[in-house]
Protein backbone atom coordinates (compact mmCIF):
# COMPACT_ATOMS: atom_id res chain seq x y z
CA UNK A 1 0.00 0.00 0.00
CA UNK A 2 1.23 3.41 -0.64
CA UNK A 3 1.36 5.71 1.86
CA UNK A 4 -1.85 8.16 0.73
CA UNK A 5 -3.96 4.51 0.90
CA UNK A 6 -2.74 3.91 4.17
CA UNK A 7 -3.70 7.62 5.42
CA UNK A 8 -7.32 6.93 3.74
CA UNK A 9 -8.22 3.37 5.41
CA UNK A 10 -6.70 5.06 8.75
CA UNK A 11 -9.40 7.92 8.45
CA UNK A 12 -11.88 5.64 7.02
CA UNK A 13 -11.70 3.33 10.09
CA UNK A 14 -11.49 6.76 12.59
CA UNK A 15 -14.92 8.18 10.40
CA UNK A 16 -16.79 4.80 12.11
CA UNK A 17 -15.34 5.43 15.90
CA UNK A 18 -17.75 6.41 18.04
CA UNK A 19 -17.39 9.73 20.72
CA UNK A 20 -16.56 7.01 23.70
CA UNK A 21 -13.87 5.64 21.81
CA UNK A 22 -15.38 2.07 20.49
CA UNK A 23 -14.87 1.37 17.24
CA UNK A 24 -17.94 -0.52 15.49
CA UNK A 25 -17.36 -3.41 12.92
CA UNK A 26 -19.72 -0.55 10.78
CA UNK A 27 -21.88 2.10 11.70
CA UNK A 28 -24.92 1.26 13.42
CA UNK A 29 -23.39 -2.62 14.77
CA UNK A 30 -21.90 -3.73 17.64
CA UNK A 31 -18.14 -3.61 18.74
CA UNK A 32 -16.74 -6.40 20.22
CA UNK A 33 -12.95 -6.20 22.35
CA UNK A 34 -11.24 -8.13 19.65
CA UNK A 35 -11.77 -6.48 16.21
CA UNK A 36 -11.84 -3.28 18.21
CA UNK A 37 -8.42 -3.85 18.89
CA UNK A 38 -7.42 -4.92 15.37
CA UNK A 39 -8.78 -1.26 14.01
CA UNK A 40 -7.14 0.60 16.88
CA UNK A 41 -3.86 -1.07 15.81
CA UNK A 42 -5.18 0.49 11.93
CA UNK A 43 -5.61 3.86 13.51
CA UNK A 44 -2.12 4.27 15.16
CA UNK A 45 -0.29 2.72 11.23
CA UNK A 46 -2.01 5.49 9.94
CA UNK A 47 -0.71 8.05 12.12
CA UNK A 48 -3.96 8.70 13.87
CA UNK A 49 -2.71 8.15 17.98
CA UNK A 50 -5.32 10.08 19.88
CA UNK A 51 -7.70 8.27 18.50
CA UNK A 52 -5.95 4.65 18.87
CA UNK A 53 -5.92 6.27 22.62
CA UNK A 54 -9.34 6.74 22.78
CA UNK A 55 -9.91 3.48 21.62
CA UNK A 56 -7.72 1.92 24.67
CA UNK A 57 -9.19 3.87 26.95
CA UNK A 58 -12.93 2.31 26.10
CA UNK A 59 -11.92 -0.84 26.88
CA UNK A 60 -10.51 0.02 30.22
CA UNK A 61 -13.10 1.94 31.51
CA UNK A 62 -16.13 -1.06 30.71
CA UNK A 63 -13.29 -3.73 31.77
CA UNK A 64 -15.29 -6.25 34.24
CA UNK A 65 -13.93 -6.28 37.44
CA UNK A 66 -12.84 -9.52 37.23
CA UNK A 67 -10.34 -8.70 34.61
CA UNK A 68 -12.42 -9.09 31.31
CA UNK A 69 -15.34 -7.99 28.77
CA UNK A 70 -18.29 -9.39 27.44
CA UNK A 71 -18.45 -10.43 23.49
CA UNK A 72 -20.00 -7.74 22.57
CA UNK A 73 -21.24 -4.39 22.89
CA UNK A 74 -23.81 -2.06 21.18
CA UNK A 75 -25.17 1.89 22.22
CA UNK A 76 -23.08 1.38 25.26
CA UNK A 77 -25.18 -1.79 26.48
CA UNK A 78 -24.06 -5.50 26.43
CA UNK A 79 -25.46 -7.19 23.40
CA UNK A 80 -23.78 -10.45 24.17
CA UNK A 81 -22.93 -11.20 27.98
CA UNK A 82 -20.63 -14.47 27.01
CA UNK A 83 -16.62 -13.78 27.44
CA UNK A 84 -14.20 -15.23 24.65
CA UNK A 85 -10.79 -15.98 26.21
CA UNK A 86 -9.03 -14.48 23.34
CA UNK A 87 -11.05 -11.19 23.04
CA UNK A 88 -9.58 -10.89 26.34
CA UNK A 89 -6.24 -10.90 25.73
CA UNK A 90 -5.86 -8.88 22.60
CA UNK A 91 -6.25 -6.06 24.72
CA UNK A 92 -2.26 -6.80 25.50
CA UNK A 93 -1.11 -6.90 21.80
CA UNK A 94 -3.01 -3.78 21.20
CA UNK A 95 -1.16 -1.78 24.28
CA UNK A 96 2.28 -2.94 23.38
CA UNK A 97 2.05 -2.23 19.36
CA UNK A 98 0.61 1.45 20.56
CA UNK A 99 3.87 1.26 22.42
CA UNK A 100 5.95 0.10 19.35
CA UNK A 101 4.47 2.79 17.12
CA UNK A 102 4.34 5.80 19.19
CA UNK A 103 7.11 4.97 22.52
CA UNK A 104 4.66 6.47 24.59
CA UNK A 105 6.04 4.47 28.35
CA UNK A 106 3.23 6.71 30.39
CA UNK A 107 0.67 5.07 28.10
CA UNK A 108 2.25 1.86 29.12
CA UNK A 109 1.68 2.71 33.11
CA UNK A 110 -1.89 3.52 32.37
CA UNK A 111 -2.76 0.94 30.88
CA UNK A 112 -0.54 -1.92 32.56
CA UNK A 113 -3.45 -2.67 35.80
CA UNK A 114 -5.96 -2.98 32.46
CA UNK A 115 -3.27 -5.45 30.50
CA UNK A 116 -2.18 -7.67 34.06
CA UNK A 117 -6.09 -7.92 34.96
CA UNK A 118 -7.01 -9.30 31.68
CA UNK A 119 -3.93 -11.51 31.54
CA UNK A 120 -4.87 -13.05 34.56
CA UNK A 121 -8.17 -13.47 34.11
CA UNK A 122 -7.42 -15.54 30.24
CA UNK A 123 -4.94 -17.69 32.40
CA UNK A 124 -7.43 -19.16 35.18
CA UNK A 125 -9.01 -20.63 31.49
CA UNK A 126 -5.79 -22.40 31.01
CA UNK A 127 -6.07 -26.69 30.87
CA UNK A 128 -3.45 -28.90 32.21
CA UNK A 129 -2.57 -29.36 28.43
CA UNK A 130 -1.29 -25.75 27.77
CA UNK A 131 -4.30 -25.10 25.73
CA UNK A 132 -6.55 -22.32 27.35
CA UNK A 133 -10.77 -22.88 27.11
CA UNK A 134 -11.76 -20.43 24.66
CA UNK A 135 -14.80 -19.08 26.66
CA UNK A 136 -16.91 -18.53 29.49
CA UNK A 137 -20.95 -18.88 28.87
CA UNK A 138 -22.92 -15.97 30.42
CA UNK A 139 -23.17 -17.58 33.99
CA UNK A 140 -19.38 -17.49 34.05
CA UNK A 141 -18.88 -21.16 33.42
CA UNK A 142 -15.57 -21.98 30.77
CA UNK A 143 -16.14 -23.84 27.34
CA UNK A 144 -15.36 -27.48 28.11
CA UNK A 145 -13.23 -27.68 25.03
CA UNK A 146 -10.38 -25.03 23.42
CA UNK A 147 -9.51 -23.40 19.33
CA UNK A 148 -6.09 -23.62 18.10
CA UNK A 149 -6.61 -20.46 16.40
CA UNK A 150 -7.71 -18.77 19.41
CA UNK A 151 -4.94 -20.17 21.89
CA UNK A 152 -2.93 -19.06 19.32
CA UNK A 153 -3.34 -15.66 19.43
CA UNK A 154 -3.77 -15.56 22.87
CA UNK A 155 0.08 -16.69 22.78
CA UNK A 156 0.46 -13.57 21.12
CA UNK A 157 -0.92 -11.60 23.26
CA UNK A 158 0.81 -13.15 26.20
CA UNK A 159 4.45 -12.53 24.77
CA UNK A 160 3.25 -8.71 24.41
CA UNK A 161 1.87 -8.98 28.03
CA UNK A 162 5.34 -10.11 29.06
CA UNK A 163 6.82 -7.32 26.94
CA UNK A 164 5.02 -4.78 28.54
CA UNK A 165 6.49 -6.08 31.80
CA UNK A 166 9.28 -6.13 30.74
CA UNK A 167 9.61 -2.37 29.69
CA UNK A 168 7.93 -1.35 33.19
CA UNK A 169 10.29 -4.45 35.21
CA UNK A 170 7.30 -6.03 36.39
CA UNK A 171 8.41 -9.38 36.83
CA UNK A 172 5.77 -11.66 35.92
CA UNK A 173 7.04 -15.50 35.92
CA UNK A 174 3.84 -17.22 36.37
CA UNK A 175 2.83 -15.69 33.00
CA UNK A 176 6.33 -17.02 30.97
CA UNK A 177 5.62 -20.60 32.44
CA UNK A 178 2.27 -20.16 31.13
CA UNK A 179 3.21 -19.13 27.75
CA UNK A 180 6.03 -22.03 27.51
CA UNK A 181 3.17 -24.71 28.29
CA UNK A 182 0.66 -22.72 25.51
CA UNK A 183 3.72 -22.56 22.63
CA UNK A 184 3.99 -26.77 23.41
CA UNK A 185 -0.08 -26.88 22.98
CA UNK A 186 -0.09 -24.88 20.08
CA UNK A 187 3.23 -26.07 18.25
CA UNK A 188 3.44 -29.89 19.36
CA UNK A 189 -0.37 -31.01 20.63
CA UNK A 190 -3.16 -30.85 18.05
CA UNK A 191 -5.31 -33.28 19.61
CA UNK A 192 -5.42 -30.72 22.57
CA UNK A 193 -7.73 -28.72 20.30
CA UNK A 194 -11.11 -29.24 18.97
CA UNK A 195 -11.18 -29.82 15.08
CA UNK A 196 -11.17 -27.48 12.91
CA UNK A 197 -8.84 -27.99 10.00
CA UNK A 198 -11.62 -26.83 7.67
CA UNK A 199 -10.80 -23.14 8.80
CA UNK A 200 -7.54 -21.66 7.22
CA UNK A 201 -6.98 -19.86 10.72
CA UNK A 202 -6.04 -22.92 12.16
CA UNK A 203 -3.31 -22.98 9.03
CA UNK A 204 -1.13 -20.50 9.52
CA UNK A 205 -2.01 -18.64 13.21
CA UNK A 206 0.08 -21.26 14.90
CA UNK A 207 2.73 -19.03 12.46
CA UNK A 208 1.24 -16.01 13.03
CA UNK A 209 1.22 -15.88 16.44
CA UNK A 210 4.66 -17.15 16.87
CA UNK A 211 4.08 -20.43 18.12
CA UNK A 212 5.41 -22.12 15.15
CA UNK A 213 8.91 -20.78 13.58
CA UNK A 214 12.02 -21.15 11.27
CA UNK A 215 11.69 -24.50 8.54
CA UNK A 216 8.58 -25.58 10.35
CA UNK A 217 6.61 -22.81 10.01
CA UNK A 218 7.63 -22.70 6.68
CA UNK A 219 6.98 -26.03 5.71
CA UNK A 220 3.86 -25.53 7.66
CA UNK A 221 2.84 -22.64 5.21
CA UNK A 222 4.15 -24.62 2.27
CA UNK A 223 2.11 -27.69 2.70
CA UNK A 224 -1.85 -26.46 3.13
CA UNK A 225 -1.17 -23.77 0.23
CA UNK A 226 -2.82 -25.19 -2.31
CA UNK A 227 -5.69 -25.89 -0.21
CA UNK A 228 -6.80 -23.10 0.89
CA UNK A 229 -4.97 -19.83 -1.46
CA UNK A 230 -7.06 -19.44 -4.40
CA UNK A 231 -5.10 -18.49 -7.22
CA UNK A 232 -6.03 -14.61 -8.60
CA UNK A 233 -8.10 -14.29 -5.61
CA UNK A 234 -6.89 -14.90 -1.70
CA UNK A 235 -7.31 -16.94 1.12
CA UNK A 236 -10.37 -19.08 1.84
CA UNK A 237 -12.10 -18.83 5.04
CA UNK A 238 -13.04 -22.06 5.01
CA UNK A 239 -12.97 -24.97 2.93
CA UNK A 240 -16.06 -25.99 1.03
CA UNK A 241 -16.85 -22.54 0.40
CA UNK A 242 -15.73 -20.26 -2.63
CA UNK A 243 -15.56 -17.52 -0.05
CA UNK A 244 -12.25 -15.57 -0.05
CA UNK A 245 -11.41 -12.61 2.71
CA UNK A 246 -9.74 -9.55 3.67
CA UNK A 247 -9.08 -10.16 6.95
CA UNK A 248 -7.58 -14.20 6.35
CA UNK A 249 -5.95 -13.11 3.40
CA UNK A 250 -4.60 -9.92 5.31
CA UNK A 251 -3.38 -12.36 8.45
CA UNK A 252 -1.91 -15.11 5.50
CA UNK A 253 0.51 -11.80 4.62
CA UNK A 254 1.67 -11.43 7.85
CA UNK A 255 2.93 -15.57 8.63
CA UNK A 256 4.42 -14.94 5.11
CA UNK A 257 6.23 -12.31 5.87
CA UNK A 258 7.68 -13.08 9.41
CA UNK A 259 8.64 -16.76 7.91
CA UNK A 260 10.22 -15.33 5.17
CA UNK A 261 7.85 -16.18 2.22
CA UNK A 262 8.20 -12.95 0.78
CA UNK A 263 7.05 -14.27 -2.92
CA UNK A 264 4.12 -15.27 -0.72
CA UNK A 265 3.74 -12.42 0.31
CA UNK A 266 3.55 -9.97 -2.67
CA UNK A 267 1.42 -12.67 -4.53
CA UNK A 268 -0.94 -12.21 -1.85
CA UNK A 269 -1.00 -8.70 -2.31
CA UNK A 270 -1.35 -8.25 -5.66
CA UNK A 271 -4.54 -10.02 -5.46
CA UNK A 272 -6.07 -7.73 -2.74
CA UNK A 273 -6.88 -4.17 -4.91
CA UNK A 274 -10.16 -5.93 -6.00
CA UNK A 275 -11.74 -6.02 -2.30
CA UNK A 276 -10.41 -2.47 -1.45
CA UNK A 277 -13.37 0.25 -2.43
CA UNK A 278 -12.70 3.91 -3.10
CA UNK A 279 -13.60 5.90 0.58
CA UNK A 280 -10.14 3.63 1.68
CA UNK A 281 -12.11 0.50 3.38
CA UNK A 282 -12.20 -3.28 2.60
CA UNK A 283 -15.10 -5.57 2.20
CA UNK A 284 -15.04 -8.42 4.16
CA UNK A 285 -15.04 -10.99 1.24
CA UNK A 286 -15.87 -12.13 -2.04
CA UNK A 287 -17.41 -15.62 -3.60
CA UNK A 288 -15.29 -17.14 -6.32
CA UNK A 289 -14.91 -17.20 -9.40
CA UNK A 290 -18.21 -14.84 -10.05
CA UNK A 291 -17.30 -11.94 -7.48
CA UNK A 292 -20.02 -11.43 -5.72
CA UNK A 293 -19.73 -9.32 -2.89
CA UNK A 294 -20.52 -11.41 0.71
CA UNK A 295 -21.72 -10.33 2.71
CA UNK A 296 -22.17 -6.88 2.40
CA UNK A 297 -20.07 -5.30 4.28
CA UNK A 298 -17.27 -2.73 5.15
CA UNK A 299 -15.51 -3.68 8.49
CA UNK A 300 -13.30 -1.70 10.40
CA UNK A 301 -11.55 -4.85 11.77
CA UNK A 302 -10.86 -5.52 7.87
CA UNK A 303 -9.28 -2.34 7.27
CA UNK A 304 -7.56 -2.95 10.06
CA UNK A 305 -5.93 -6.13 9.15
CA UNK A 306 -5.18 -4.83 5.95
CA UNK A 307 -3.07 -2.11 7.73
CA UNK A 308 -1.54 -4.23 10.02
CA UNK A 309 -0.35 -6.55 7.27
CA UNK A 310 1.04 -3.30 5.58
CA UNK A 311 3.32 -1.84 8.19
CA UNK A 312 4.88 -5.69 8.65
CA UNK A 313 5.75 -5.61 4.57
CA UNK A 314 7.29 -2.21 4.46
CA UNK A 315 9.22 -3.73 7.76
CA UNK A 316 7.41 -1.52 10.10
CA UNK A 317 7.03 -1.16 14.13
CA UNK A 318 4.14 -3.83 13.66
CA UNK A 319 6.84 -6.72 13.05
CA UNK A 320 7.94 -6.38 16.21
CA UNK A 321 4.91 -7.19 17.35
CA UNK A 322 4.68 -10.38 15.65
CA UNK A 323 8.48 -11.44 15.86
CA UNK A 324 9.87 -13.93 18.11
Amino acid sequence: MKPHEIELTARAIADVQLPDGAIPWERGRHADPWNHVEAAMGLDIGGLHDEARRAYEWLARIQEPEGGWFAAYLDGEVLDPSSDANFCAYIAAGVWHHYLVTEDEDFLRVMWPTVESAIDNVLTLQRPDGSIAWARDEDGRPWPGALLTSSSCIYLSLRAALSVAGVLEKERSEWLLAGRSLKRAVAHDPLAFENRERYSMDWYYPVLAGAVTGAAATRRLRGEWHRFVVGGWGSLCVLGRPWVTTGETAELIIACEIAGLHREARLLWSWLPRLRDEDGMYWTGMNHPGGELWPYEKTTWSAGSILLAADVSRGGPTKDLFRR
